[in-house]
């Protein structure tokens, strides 16, 4: 097991690598335009795999990839002259398909802000269908006080003069 930082920095160096030799080496037509984004070397340093992407449609992505697997001896060799370490990881390619799922984000985001900005001109003519506040408020009398007029309104919690005497015997 290697120390993780040290699987880091040789996953940088890898990418360098690997980017500045498809550029330079790599003279495959196949090839579009790949751009190496990510690579990642496992723990033991044996295995590395390197996330790409390509510039064009379904058929570029595919030539790449062929193109890319046919060039991975070439490409691990360079990695091992350039980076001097005693076991050369073996390289993996694997399609990186971040960057179409960004697009489809913004795309989303971009439908969700026409949808408001939809809403917010239909809002923006819009009247309310009954009374601008609906919650019923008690009815505010100005002078007078319910319970002067009507004794049965002032009820239990009034004088107790309108209540029934209660006999009480006692034996």
């Amino acid at each position: 097991m290697a120390d993780p930082a040290r699987a880091r920095k040789l996953a940088v160096r890898i990418r360098q690598i690997v980017s500045a030799a498809i550029e330079m080496q790599v003279k495959d037509p196949r090839l579009g335009m790949v751009t190496v984004t990510d690579a990642r070397v496992t723990s033991d340093l044996r295995e590395a795999t390197l996330f790409y992407t390509v510039y064009g449609d379904a058929t570029a992505v595919e030539d790449s990839a062929r193109a890319l697997a046919s060039a991975t001896g070439v490409l691990r060799s360079t990695v091992g002259r350039q980076t001097g370490i005693k076991f050369v990881p073996t390289l993996t390619f694997v399609a990186d398909h971040v960057p179409d799922t960004a697009r489809e984000l913004d795309e989303a985001l971009e439908r969700a802000r026409h949808a408001d900005a939809e809403l917010a001109r239909i809002r923006a003519g819009a009247e309310y269908a009954g009374d601008a506040d609906p919650y019923r408020r008690p009815a505010e009398d100005d002078d007078e006080d319910p319970a002067a007029e009507d004794p049965s309104a002032a009820g239990p919690a009034g004088d107790g003069a309108d209540l029934p005497a209660r006999h009480v015997s006692g034996t």
